[in-house]
C-alpha cells in the first residue's frame, strides 16, 4: 500500500484487512500457503492522511503489487496543485510499473496513475463522480466509467471507495479460489455479486459541465451566507491563489464570487421577508450586513423594491408568518 499526504487512511487499510480475513478463512478451510504479506510504504519518512491521521510507513522496497489509495477530493479542488506535491510518489509508481510490478489504484488514486503515465492507451475506471474529469485530463485513456474494476496489462483501476473490496475479492479469488472469496465476502458483509457502478450514480451530484469549480465555490458560499466574505480564506479552502479563484470562477460563472454571494443573500432575504416577521435589521445582520441601510439599498438594486415594500407586496395572502426563524445555515 502506497501512503502519501492526503490519502484516505481507510483505503490504505481496507484491502489489508480483507486479505487478513481471507488468510484466516483459507486456513480454517485447510489451505496450506503463506499468508498475504502487506506493508504500508512511502518515499517519505512521515505521512499525514486525510483528516490528520498519522500513518506509520516503511521505506519503499520491491513488491508484487503496489496499491495506490484515493485521496480527499471535491469537484472544485485545484488538482494541479495537489498532484504537484506528489513528485516522489509519482516517481515511485512509474519505477514500480517499469519493473513489472502490478499497479492498482483505488477510486481517484487513478489520477496518480494517470499523472505517472500509466493510463495512456489503457482502459481504466474511477469514481463516477470524477470520470469526466479523468477523461478530460488524460485523453489517451479508454475510460470505462460503468465498471467497478478494470485490469489492463498489469494496471488495475477501481471505482469509488468501497470498490477497494471488489478489487480485494478479485485478488482473493485469483489466489485462493471462489470459495474463499465468497466466504470472505459473507463474513465481511461485502457484496461480491455486483458488476457495475451505474446503479449508484446520482445525477444531482454530477457537476455542471464546464462549471465544476464555480459550482463548488457557490455551494461553499451558500453554506455560510452570514459569514464575512474573505477571498484569501476562500481561495485557501480550494487550494488556489485568490487570483486563480477569481479567474476560474469568473470564466465559469460570468461574475465574481462576491457578486454571487450578494445575489444568494438577497434570495435568502426574500424568503425570510415572505415567511417570517423578523425585522429588516435582523435579517440584514443574519446575512452578514452590519449596516441595514446598505443592505436595503443592495436589496432594492436587485429586486426593484425596498425590503419593507417587498414584504408587503410578496407575502402570500393567508399565510401566517413565522415569528423569528431558525438560524440561517444556507439557502432554503
Amino acid at each position: 500500500m502506497l501512503a502519501y499526504p492526503g490519502c484516505f487512511a481507510s483505503e490504505v487499510f481496507g484491502v489489508p484487512d480483507l486479505l487478513l480475513m481471507a488468510d484466516r478463512i483459507a486456513a480454517a478451510a485447510g489451505a496450506v500457503r503463506p499468508p498475504y504479506e502487506v506493508s504500508v510504504l512511502s518515499p517519505r519518512r512521515r505521512v499525514i492522511a486525510a483528516g490528520g491521521t498519522a500513518l506509520d510507513v516503511s521505506a519503499l522496497r520491491p513488491v508484487d503489487v503496489l496499491v495506490v489509495p484515493g485521496f480527499a477530493f471535491s469537484p472544485g479542488e485545484d488538482l494541479d496543485a495537489f498532484l504537484a506535491e506528489l513528485g516522489p510518489e509519482l516517481a515511485a509508481i512509474g519505477e514500480h510499473a517499469a519493473a513489472g510490478v502490478a499497479v492498482v489504484s483505488i477510486c481517484v488514486g487513478a489520477f496518480l496513475l494517470g499523472e505517472a503515465g500509466l493510463l495512456d492507451g489503457r482502459e481504466a475506471t474511477t469514481s463516477w463522480l470524477f470520470a469526466d474529469r479523468l477523461a478530460g485530463r488524460y485523453p489517451l485513456v479508454g475510460l470505462r466509467p460503468e465498471r467497478l474494476v478494470v485490469t489492463d496489462r498489469g494496471v488495475t483501476t477501481t471505482a469509488a471507495f468501497s470498490a477497494m473490496y471488489d478489487f480485494a475479492l478479485q485478488l482473493i479469488r485469483e489466489h485462493d479460489g471462489p470459495g474463499v472469496a465468497r466466504s470472505t465476502a459473507r463474513v465481511a458483509l461485502v457484496d461480491d455479486a455486483r458488476s457495475s457502478q451505474d446503479p449508484y450514480v446520482d445525477p444531482a451530484l454530477l457537476p455542471t459541465p464546464g462549471a465544476a469549480f464555480s459550482s463548488a465555490v457557490k455551494r461553499r458560499l451558500d453554506q455560510q451566507l452570514g459569514a464575512r466574505y474573505d477571498l484569501v480564506a476562500l481561495a485557501a479552502e480550494f487550494r488556489v491563489s485568490p487570483r486563480t479563484l477569481l479567474r476560474r470562477f469568473g470564466a465559469e460563472a460570468g461574475q465574481s464570487p462576491l457578486a454571487y454571494l450578494h445575489i444568494a443573500r438577497v434570495r435568502r432575504a426574500r424568503f425570510l421577508l415572505e415567511t417570517t416577521d423578523r425585522t429588516v435589521s435582523a435579517i440584514a445582520a443574519a446575512l452578514g450586513y452590519t449596516d441595514p441601510d446598505a443592505f436595503a439599498a443592495l436589496f432594492a438594486r436587485h429586486t426593484g423594491r425596498g425590503p419593507r415594500d417587498y414584504r408587503t407586496a410578496f407575502r402570500p395572502a393567508g399565510v401566517r408568518p413565522v415569528i423569528g426563524a431558525p438560524p440561517d445555515r444556507g439557502i432554503t
